[in-house]
Formats: C-alpha cells, sequence, structure tokens
C-alpha cells in the first residue's frame, strides 16, 4: 500500500503544508483546525485521483505568495550569505504568510500590498521608519519576481504608487536618532569587557570602521609599508556597488592592533576563542570556594554541553552582545557597535570638517573624480597620523 502524504511544517514561513506526488499545497498556519481540514480534503481528493490526469492541484494558476516567498529566500540566503539583510527578509514576508500565503501571486495587487503595512502597523511600538523599510524589502521581492517572470510586471508597478508612511501624518511613532556613546559610559563598558572586546571597541572608536568590517581583519589584509597602515577589505557593505573601502589606522590603532597581526595570515585578528578563555580564567580567579571543595577545573560531573562553541571570528551579532552584556554589568544604558562610527564622525567633524569624516568612514560616493579621490587619500592619511 503506498505511504499516504504527510501533513508538514514549512518552518520558514510557519505554514502547513502537504507534497502530493511531488507537487507542494499549502494549507494555511500550521497546526489549525482550518489547515487539518484542508489537509484532509485534499489528501481525501488526491487518493481518489492520483491515478487520473483530471486531477490538478490548487497552484494550477501559477505559485501561490508562500510558493513565491520561498523561492526568494532561497534566492537571497546565497544573495546576502554573510549579511543580516536574509534574517530582515524573513521577517518582511511575515504578513504575507499570514494573510496571503495562499493567493495566487498574480492576483496580489496594491489592496494587499497596503493590508501587509496595516499588519505592521497593528503594533504601536513599530516605528514609522522600520514600517517603510519592511515595505521596501517587500517590493525588493515583487521586484525580483518580475524579474523572474512570476508574476506580471503591473503588479509591482502598481504597488510602487503606495505612498510610504510620511512624518507627522501617521499615528506609528517616529525612531529614536541613533547618537553617540557618552564617553563616560564607554569607557564604563570597556572595564566589564574582556581584553579582546575591549581592544576591539577602542580600534572601533579611532578608525570610525563598521561592526562588520571590524570583525572581518585579518592580518593579510594590514598593509604595514608605511607610516599610515591601510585595511582594504574585500568584503563591505557597498562592494556590490563597485567601491573600495580602506580603513586607514594611526599610530594609536596601530599598538592596539599590533599583538592581533601575530596569528596566521588568514586568520580573524579579534578572535571570540581568545575572548571566551580570558573569562573564563578570569572568573576562576575570583573563585571563593577553595579548590579542595566543590567541583575543580575539569572535575564537573556533569558534561557542559554549551549551546553554541565559541567561532574562530566574531559575528556582528556576537560582538554586539558582548558589548550589551558590559553594558549591563556596567550598570550604563546599553549601546550598540554601529554607535561607536557616529563617536568617530562627531570627533572627526569636529576638528577636521564634514569631508574629512565622510572620507576616514567611507562614505564617498561612486561619481567622485579621481582628483577628488587622491586628495580623500591625502586628507585620510593625515587624519589617521593624528586622530588614529
Amino acid at each position: 500500500m503506498a505511504r499516504e502524504p504527510g501533513y508538514c511544517l514549512h518552518r520558514p514561513t510557519g505554514q502547513a503544508y502537504v507534497n502530493l506526488g511531488g507537487k507542494v499545497i499549502y494549507l494555511g498556519e500550521h497546526g489549525t483546525d482550518e489547515s487539518r481540514e484542508r489537509y484532509n480534503r485534499v489528501k481525501a481528493e488526491w487518493l481518489v485521483n492520483r491515478h487520473s490526469e483530471k486531477f490538478q492541484p490548487k497552484q494550477s494558476n501559477g505559485p501561490t505568495m508562500a510558493a513565491l516567498g520561498d523561492a526568494y529566500l532561497d534566492h537571497a540566503e546565497v544573495y546576502y550569505a554573510g549579511s543580516t539583510e536574509y534574517a530582515n527578509l524573513k521577517l518582511a514576508l511575515l504578513p504575507v504568510s499570514e494573510l496571503f500565503a495562499l493567493m495566487p501571486a498574480k492576483d496580489f495587487g496594491i489592496l494587499q500590498y497596503r493590508a501587509c503595512r496595516d499588519w505592521w502597523l497593528r503594533d504601536p511600538k513599530r516605528s514609522r521608519q522600520y514600517v517603510n523599510k519592511q515595505m521596501k524589502r517587500l517590493l525588493r521581492i515583487l521586484k525580483w519576481s518580475v524579474g523572474e517572470g512570476l508574476i506580471p510586471p503591473s503588479i509591482h508597478q502598481a504597488c510602487q504608487c503606495v505612498a510610504p508612511l510620511k512624518a507627522g501624518r501617521t499615528e506609528a511613532p517616529e525612531s529614536e536618532p541613533v547618537k553617540p556613546v557618552p564617553e563616560a559610559d564607554v569607557t564604563k563598558t570597556i572595564a566589564k569587557c574582556t581584553t579582546v572586546v575591549a581592544d576591539m571597541i577602542r580600534f572601533q572608536q579611532l578608525v570610525g570602521c563598521r561592526p562588520g568590517e571590524l570583525v572581518t581583519i585579518t592580518p593579510a589584509m594590514v598593509n604595514r609599508s608605511s607610516e599610515v597602515w591601510t585595511i582594504t577589505l574585500a568584503k563591505h557593505k557597498t562592494a556590490y556597488r563597485g567601491k573600495q573601502r580602506t580603513i586607514y589606522v594611526g599610530p594609536k590603532a596601530q599598538k592596539i592592533l599590533t599583538k592581533y597581526l601575530l596569528r596566521s595570515e588568514d586568520a580573524a585578528c579579534f578572535s571570540p576563542v581568545e575572548s571566551e578563555k580570558e573569562r573564563r580564567q578570569k572568573k576562576h580567579d575570583e573563585r571563593v570556594t577553595p579548590l579542595s571543595c566543590g567541583n575543580r577545573p575539569g572535575s564537573n560531573r556533569i558534561a557542559r554541553k554549551p549551546r553554541k562553541a565559541p567561532g574562530e571570528a566574531f559575528s556582528t551579532g556576537t560582538y554586539a552582545r558582548s558589548v550589551r552584556s558590559a553594558c549591563l554589568r556596567a550598570k550604563v544604558t546599553p549601546w550598540s557597535p554601529n554607535q561607536l562610527r557616529h563617536n568617530a564622525a562627531t570627533s572627526i567633524r569636529k576638528e577636521f570638517g564634514l569631508e574629512a569624516a565622510q572620507v576616514i568612514l567611507g562614505h564617498s560616493e561612486l561619481g567622485v573624480t579621481q582628483v577628488y579621490a587622491e586628495r580623500d587619500v591625502a586628507k585620510a592619511i593625515a587624519v589617521a597620523k593624528q586622530v588614529g
């Protein structure tokens, strides 16, 4: 007897689905009575008609919105590898999964697009800027689908006509502007960090790099042939636009980085393994119970199974969590490593002007001429000599 098709969970969307002879039919939210009823119905139809050419799955009108979302996430997982954007895109598809998963993608339009926006606005804590960003991501998904021939161009064109939420013309709150971290808070936080994380904070403050750039630095990237070192990044936020990103490392930052260059050329300079080892050693040194009593290092009868062992390199997430944990121990308002760029920009702009800050932080545009580029490099080196 042939095996009956099972009631399955599609984890990325939370939808139930059934695979009928290699053709997937989405059933609605997993675990609900409605999805189970639909599962029983289509399964019964399939069992009766599986040998009949008359039976056609419900997706005969083209892909559903759930299938379209799955296809885009498969693309995004590769396209945005190593970026947090993939996680953001999964979030952007949440209202689609809840409201229109079974709708044929060709029937999606302005009303459905606006319904997705209203779904985000249900939570009064979601800011206007956040909702607009998620809707822009949904537009990006629709645009990609047009390019893949999954939906007609008119759908994307129509949804583009829906204006974003305007400041002062919506009940959605405004997000707080990102501000520099008070220097006193940075100092208190550093005091509660491991040496590795503390040096990451100090280095980032001096050179103004992004957290994602900081965690990828390896000895092979560091050019020490001149008075001001340079770090040229192969992978960075705007690499896909053809931009080159160079970090300028002055004398102060060089003193921090030097000890992290004594490792293999392709190893990450800042290692979470070293940071975790130091943290555990510090806890051992602060131990009050004598070694003759209680558990000695390595003698714990219960095998320790951490949820995840420290990696060879920090991610932006693990770096941010390390900083946040130190903030809580220091009893200061938690802040993000991204804010350190604002610290660097504020300091450089105050002393050297806005243009110098743009160059050091890598904000130059593609259309800048070679003359300006040469002048910018000279200015960056001059600033790094004094600041970093």
